[in-house]
């Protein structure tokens, strides 16, 4: 079965992807890491105009891949005071933005860490990351775009944390904005890789759109279609535990209580060939190793797993840590075109 978005593409092939028109629609991203939400979206057609990004070689990083039209390398709640916009960020099809989540992570601390300030990895900047959904919620007001966009991972609707999203979703209903709010899979939409992620999707109450409907059915793509050379291999101690394994382990931890040792090494997971892949964390203590060989992903694989382009410059940053942190471009892909299709292309027609 072909997938609307392939998962294996190329820059240098441009956008829209193949079988994809070029629509009018504008967009505009915030915490716009590596680009995977921007990818997505011209994949999609859409014209994307640049984001705001905090760290500076990320930025660097984005800039080369992407030539944006507007780039505004700061802090958020810093573009939030500009006054010196240009006219087309306040007449958006699409605000899109995906603040920093290891608050709400359930592999966190979580209730721990909310409103501590923090050294957030990508700007090395102290500041307390649970705001920022708040923040750009203040980015979504200023802006007032027709549509926006909330990506955060999955913890953001479970235990405590929903009370965030009540306050969210309460927020944007008395700044004019309805709201929907869907925990979707990227292994349901062509992505080689289970990922779930929350997205808060709302738009202006002035605008009459039916209720969103976000159902996915892409057939999977198991670890083994996906090609490419043997990444590093194992170290001894990896090896010393892999060559332990039994089918069915999840990760290193199970493979070490089942041989009657202590469970450590539980962020060292076993990749299936006949699975999709886990979820690529970008963090340098998590490991994704193969069952059937003693080798951690390559840097291709990493690449086709993120459905990133496999001639992305990476400009010196490790591919692992940005693709961890980015949206896979064919999630956001396939979200931004059923928007089109159910709401903008929609209203264009009974303008």
């Amino acid at each position: 079965m072909k997938h609307l978005f392939n998962y294996k593409w190329q820059l240098k092939d441009g956008y829209p992807a193949p079988g994809i028109n070029k629509n009018n629609y504008d967009v505009f991203g915030t915490f716009v890491c590596g680009g995977g939400s921007t990818m997505g979206y011209k994949l999609a057609g859409f014209n994307h105009l640049g984001g705001v990004e905090i760290d500076k070689r990320i930025s660097e990083v984005y800039k080369i891949n992407h030539n944006p039209k507007y780039l505004y390398t700061q802090d958020l709640r810093e573009f939030n005071k500009r006054t010196d916009l240009p006219n087309e960020l306040y007449n958006l099809d699409i605000l899109d933005g995906s603040p920093p989540c290891s608050t709400f992570s359930t592999s966190g601390n979580r209730e721990k860490d909310w409103g501590k300030s923090k050294r957030f990895l990508e700007g090395q900047e102290i500041q307390v990351l649970d705001d920022l959904v708040f923040v750009y919620c203040d980015t979504i007001l200023k802006l007032k775009p027709k549509i926006f966009i909330l990506e955060n991972v999955k913890g953001l609707i479970l235990g405590n944390a929903k009370s965030y999203v009540k306050n969210i979703i309460e927020k944007l209903d008395s700044g004019g904005y309805s709201s929907q709010v869907f925990l979707l899979n990227a292994a349901s939409m062509g992505v080689p890789q289970k990922r779930e992620r929350v997205f808060i999707v709302g738009h202006k109450k002035e605008i009459s759109y039916n209720k969103l409907r976000m159902m996915f059915n892409e057939k999977p793509v198991y670890f083994k279609e996906i090609t490419g050379a043997m990444g590093k291999p194992n170290s001894p101690h990896d090896n010393s535990i892999w060559e332990l394994r039994k089918r069915g382990d999840l990760d290193f931890s199970h493979t070490l209580t089942r041989n009657g040792k202590q469970a450590t090494n539980w962020n060292s997971k076993y990749i299936y060939g006949d699975k999709v892949c886990n979820t690529i964390a970008s963090s340098s203590g998590s490991k994704l190793i193969e069952f059937e060989h003693p080798f951690h992903l390559s840097d291709d694989k990493l690449k086709q797993i993120g459905s990133f382009p496999s001639d992305y410059n990476f400009n010196g940053i490790r591919p692992k840590y940005l693709i961890g942190m980015s949206v896979p471009p064919v999630m956001i892909a396939q979200i931004a075109n059923q928007i089109k299709l159910q709401w903008l292309d929609k209203e264009s027609l009974n303008a």
